[in-house]
């Protein structure tokens, strides 16, 4: 078994308990809306630790990720996969509030989460404005 560095495997397990915790509240929460700040600020916080990911490592390391063996090809199939389904899933309501889909989805494909958390702030703050009783 290779060395794992703690910093890096704190941030793995760190990224799984923050995941397991939205999802449980997912499940506990049914009737929840979505949030677009909290949405927001995903995309916000995930932006920076990419921007300085790459600023401290490149993109390169990326494509050797990925292509290195059949565990790094899985996880990218499974990135692409996911962020299908996602798209799939958040289309419909994203056209019936009125976005259009070719720039978020081109956001989303170039960006995956990042440009799939901000669309999703943009669609929950879209659905809340339209929720709102018009003021005159």
């Amino acid at each position: 078994m290779p060395d794992l560095p703690l910093p890096f495997l704190a941030l793995m397990i760190g990224g799984l308990a923050c995941a397991l915790v939205a999802i449980a509240t997912v499940l506990l929460r049914p009737a929840a809306s979505g949030n677009p700040v909290l949405a927001a600020a995903l995309a916000a916080g995930f932006s920076a630790f990419t921007a300085i990911t790459i600023w401290a490592e490149g993109v390169w390391p990326v494509v050797i990720n990925h292509t290195s063996n059949l565990w790094g090809v899985q996880v990218w199939w499974d990135l692409l996969f996911s962020l299908t389904i996602a798209l799939f899933l958040i289309a419909p309501r994203a056209r019936a509030a009125g976005m259009n889909l070719l720039p978020w989805t081109l956001f989303v494909v170039a960006t995956a989460s990042i440009g799939l958390l901000a669309m999703c702030a943009r669609l929950f703050w879209l659905e809340r404005a339209a929720a709102q009783p018009a003021k005159s």
